[in-house]
């Protein structure tokens, strides 16, 4: 099986998926981070594309990363509190790796769904 990766973001303090929301992919080598893609989500809360596609795919740490801010603040909404969410995880096999956020104005959550 090909190894890629996908994220889904929702917003759960409307109840529905977050269009238009930054995100960003990096590579993460020791201390060095190297931005492989940087992506949007669509009317569905979900990229076109898979963030790191089939083509891209390695074994090893990275770090997404969510412009939430920019998102609250495009609503009007409360945006004191969070900003930028950066994920960090591990992919050490070729899967499908599919990382979630579910946001609100105080607080997200994320898990590796599928």
């Amino acid at each position: 099986m090909p190894g890629y990766l996908t994220t889904h973001v929702l917003d759960t303090a409307r109840g529905c998926p977050a269009p238009g929301l930054k995100i960003e992919l990096f590579r993460l080598e020791g201390e060095t981070r190297t931005l492989l893609a940087t992506m949007e989500t669509n009317a569905d809360g979900r990229t076109d594309a898979p963030i790191l596609p089939e083509a891209a795919f390695a074994p090893g740490p990275y770090e997404l990363v969510f412009h939430a801010g920019d998102y609250l603040r495009g609503l009007g909404l409360a945006a004191d509190f969070l900003d930028v969410i950066p994920l960090r995880f591990s992919m050490t096999e070729a899967d499908h790796y599919h990382v979630p956020l579910l946001l609100s104005p105080y607080g997200y959550s994320t898990y590796r769904g599928s």
